[in-house]
């Protein structure tokens, strides 16, 4: 899929593009994702961050938006995560708020056949903006434990990925990532080896966001990453 640019001109019709998506996956679905797709729907219109792409809401301002338990907002938050729509950007640990991102590709698989019941004119403007979507890659890892100065630099792959990270911060990339090991990446799921939970719960919680765009700048979406020690 093209990046999605949320910000400046334009922005605005990609964002009310995709709510218009989500409505009519909806509303063309089974009665429990219609109650979803409108819950999610109302807490992105009100509290999307479009600038980091991601959504920080606490369980009791979610409950108290939808009128429901803060029960039924975790079950609703699990159900969107499982359906790929929502994807978790950090844990919610220690008080601290977890963080969820849209999903694009998930958003515009469930809802490509509701298109033209918008309008013709909707269902071009998303073929075209979509139209280059590819699948997620499946990348093995060859032994990744050693500075990425030592890998060839070949775009797609675990290496340029970590080479990305390198670049940012190179005490951070040190520190954390640079004996992470990639065990396969494969339907939007990243498997890593991590040296220990200390490391892992430390990545989940401070470096979620960096991990992220640096892999998926590479590999393409990542719906989920599975820590195994």
């Amino acid at each position: 899929m093209n990046t999605l640019r949320l910000t400046g001109p334009e922005a605005g019709v990609i964002k009310y593009d995709l709510l218009t998506a989500l409505s009519v996956a909806g509303l063309n679905g089974s009665p429990t994702l219609q109650t979803s797709l409108m819950r999610l729907i109302a807490a992105v219109t009100a509290r999307y961050n479009w600038r980091a792409d991601e959504l920080t809401v606490g369980q009791r301002d979610l409950a108290r938006m939808w009128s429901v338990n803060e029960r039924t907002v975790k079950r609703e938050i699990k159900r969107l995560t499982d359906a790929q729509i929502l994807v978790c950007k950090r844990s919610g640990v220690r008080g601290r708020v977890a963080a969820y991102r849209l999903n694009y590709s998930q958003i515009v698989k469930i809802s490509e056949k509701c298109w033209a019941l918008v309008g013709p004119d909707f269902e071009e403007r998303m073929s075209m903006r979509y139209q280059q979507q590819e699948p997620v890659k499946v990348v093995q890892l060859s032994d990744f434990s050693k500075s990425c100065d030592d890998q060839v630099d070949t775009p797609g792959t675990w290496q340029t990925a970590m080479a990305r990270l390198a670049q940012g911060n190179k005490d951070q990339f040190k520190a954390w990532f640079s004996q992470l090991q990639m065990i396969s990446f494969e339907a939007g799921i990243l498997r890593l080896r991590v040296p220990s939970k200390f490391a892992q719960r430390y990545i989940e919680t401070h470096l979620s966001g960096p991990l992220l765009t640096a892999v998926e700048a590479e590999l393409g979406p990542v719906t989920r990453i599975e820590f195994e020690g």
